[in-house]
């Protein structure tokens, strides 16, 4: 985690009416909030793991420090009371990879918390990953659009069946959620700005050098995904870094003015 970015995340949220807790496990204790010294640890610190939810029981045994996945967040900000959480983009269903499925996509099956994001990472099938959503039953909601944002780029070309406008109709649609007791969470797919967005043509082609050099690397696991966004970094001259801040930070100022009409 970076830190100034955290700090102008926090502000962003602030800025438009609620009230920012940055998730993390510091000395194996879950914590749903951070101050001062404990984000410094989280984003400073060497041996700071990635936590999912099956790593969850042995960090907290073991007294690990640890970042969450979208996966653990959301159980973390649910246990927390917390129904809205942003972020930059889920995991999803990987390439030529059909059966590697990122936990985020079951929990956000099974926990009732908004995940408010530019769609999957670009890196990933989208295809796959939306039919998956749908298949388990998470509503995913344009924010602002008719298509799946495709994470660096505004439109996936892949249509979406609901759209909101404003944060009244998104609140509007988790209230009917709650009070059918679907139970399950629900995807709100936020552009990235026009002005940082990064042309799917470009990024496609950089994905692709991307795989490929991960595959003759040998990379696995855990590791790809970070590997391919530095890859594809490089291969777009950072812009695809850039298009990442700044949906981070509109995802941030949508995320809480979603949850600030929920009140």
């Amino acid at each position: 985690m970076n830190l100034q970015l955290a700090h102008d995340l926090d502000r962003e949220v602030r800025a438009h009416g609620a009230v920012p807790a940055i998730v993390a496990v510091l000395g194996g204790r879950i914590k749903v909030g951070l101050t001062a010294d404990e984000l410094q640890r989280v984003a400073t610190e060497p041996g700071v793991l990635k936590v999912s939810r099956r790593d969850l029981p042995l960090v907290v045994a073991h007294g690990l420090a640890g970042a969450t996945t979208v996966a653990a967040t959301m159980l973390a900000a649910h246990w927390a009371g917390i129904a809205v959480f942003a972020t930059g983009g889920i995991g999803g269903v990987h390439r030529a990879a059909a059966q590697d499925i990122s936990a985020d996509l079951p929990e956000l099956a099974r926990t009732p918390v908004v995940v408010v994001c530019s769609g999957a990472k670009a890196i990933l099938d989208l295809p796959a990953t939306l039919e998956w959503l749908e298949t388990h039953g998470v509503p995913v909601i344009g924010y602002g659009t008719s298509e799946l944002p495709a994470f660096y780029s505004r439109g996936s070309g892949l249509q979406l069946e609901a759209r909101a406008d404003t944060p009244q109709q998104v609140a509007a649609i988790v209230r009917a959620q709650r009070a059918l007791g679907l139970g399950g969470g629900m995807l709100l797919a936020v552009p990235v700005p026009a002005a940082a967005e990064v042309p799917a043509e470009e990024v496609e082609q950089a994905i692709a050098t991307a795989l490929a050099a991960a595959q003759a690397q040998h990379i696995t696991g855990k590791a790809v995904t970070p590997f391919l966004l530095q890859q594809v970094a490089a291969h777009t001259a950072g812009a695809s870094l850039q298009a990442n801040l700044a949906l981070l930070r509109n995802n941030a100022a949508v995320a809480a003015q979603v949850a600030a009409a929920l009140v």
